[in-house]
């Protein structure tokens, strides 16, 4: 049997300057993807991931649509290739979006002006209602949700935003609830709290205000069935059609990104796929190893990573 593959998506965080450079000066596809997102955002993007300024790259509003076009920039060189063994896809809170454009649910311009619109609209809440967000690394003696609900109450409201493992959990909200429940977390045995730089509270009701504006987003693309399942952040389930997908990403705003599950329902859907994560960086085979030790793993990255996947799938086709 031809193995099958699951490909991740990763998210904010992942990018880095010169990103998708190799792959933009060695294949024809991968130029056309950076190309169509510069166009489609009207903005050299291409020109920030491979050069930088990594601050400027950084930004909510650059960095979701970079993000995207990298990992589309893989697909666009490998996807040919999977001639209908691609059995799942998944995203991580920015890179469901992407996961979405490999699965075919939204052509490449489509979603790279909605990634472009959503990091701005989650910009511009941040400047307008300030938040923090920060990691929380260790086996807890206290639950994360606990912890979180004596902030509020004590400080300032705080949620947890992404559920990254059993030993990662990323917490956000506002300044003073964050601060709180990083000192109750250490009282609780975290091995370390670190605060992020981002630019809001992500995945927290502090960004209720965005879900309008980015519903207006969804509005005027065009949506199609996803070809295989992608496994959504907020519920950890096997998402199918195109209406489904866009309801889900509006929560996703606000929702906490349950990865820890998402994880686990494609091993237990898949446990015989090679689980592949396309795009800048390796977070999501990490944490993928933590979760589903069991499960095989690849980055596909670089032109290198390309070829290896490449001889790869013709082998076990």
């Amino acid at each position: 049997m031809a193995m099958q593959y699951v490909f991740l998506l990763p998210g904010q965080g992942s990018q880095k300057v010169g990103m998708g450079k190799d792959l933009y000066e060695a294949f024809p596809a991968a130029r056309d993807a950076f190309h169509a997102v510069d166009d489609a955002v009207g903005a050299a993007l291409s020109t920030l991931a491979f050069e930088g300024p990594a601050d400027e790259l950084t930004r909510t509003l650059n960095a979701q649509p970079a993000l995207l076009a990298h990992s589309a920039a893989v697909w666009a060189v490998i996807g040919s290739a999977m001639d209908g063994r691609m059995a799942a896809a998944a995203g991580h809170s920015l890179g469901e979006f992407s996961a979405y454009h490999v699965t075919g649910t939204l052509d490449l311009a489509a979603a790279a002006r909605i990634v472009r619109r959503r990091g701005t609209l989650m910009y511009e809440q941040g400047v307008q209602r300030p938040g923090a967000m920060a990691a929380i690394l260790g086996v807890l003696t206290a639950s994360i949700d606990g912890l979180c609900a004596q902030a509020s109450r004590e400080r300032g409201l705080v949620v947890p935003a992404n559920y990254n493992s059993e030993e990662q959990v990323v917490i956000s909200g506002e300044v003073a609830g964050v601060e709180r429940a990083m000192e109750l977390a250490k009282e609780a045995g975290a091995k370390r709290c670190l605060p992020l730089p981002v630019s809001g509270a992500f995945h927290s009701p502090l960004m209720a205000p965005a879900v309008a504006g980015l519903a207006e987003a969804f509005s005027a693309e065009t949506w199609r069935d996803p070809v295989v399942p992608v496994v959504a952040n907020v519920n950890a389930e096997p998402i199918a059609s195109a209406e489904q997908a866009r309801d889900l990403l509006l929560q996703q705003l606000t929702a906490p990104v349950q990865w820890t599950r998402v994880m686990r329902t494609l091993a237990e859907r898949h446990p015989d796929a090679t689980f592949v994560e396309i795009g800048s960086g390796a977070v999501l085979t990490g944490l993928a190893r933590r979760i589903a030790p069991a499960v095989r793993t690849m980055t596909v990255s670089t032109v290198a990573d390309i070829e290896k996947f490449l001889e790869s799938a013709s082998q076990n086709s």
